[in-house]
């Protein structure tokens, strides 16, 4: 799914004060993470991720490995952080301008 600019910024605001809930490690993405990714974006649909420094990926890396694997949309990258959006069909509990 394709993001518009509007909606990116939408979602950039929304996920200003989430907590970091997916951390990806020096293993890279494996799949442990891909599961834990796949099921925080089944329940919050917008999740905050952080790449710890001993990491071999860059953030903008591990955010377009991760929406490739999960089928997520890459909202934005700073530093080490990133932020991905996936809309939940059955139950969305964002509503997308």
């Amino acid at each position: 799914m394709e993001l518009t600019g509007k909606q990116r910024a939408f979602l950039r605001a929304m996920a200003n004060p989430l907590e970091t809930l997916l951390y990806v490690g020096k293993e890279g993405i494996t799949g442990n993470t891909l599961k834990e990714a796949y099921d925080l974006l089944q329940a919050r649909e917008l999740v905050k991720c952080a790449v710890q420094q001993s990491a071999p990926l860059s953030a903008r890396e591990a955010c377009d490995e991760l929406c490739e694997k999960t089928g997520a949309s890459p909202v934005q990258v700073i530093g080490r952080r990133f932020t991905v959006y996936r809309k939940n069909d059955k139950e969305p509990k964002i509503q997308l301008p």
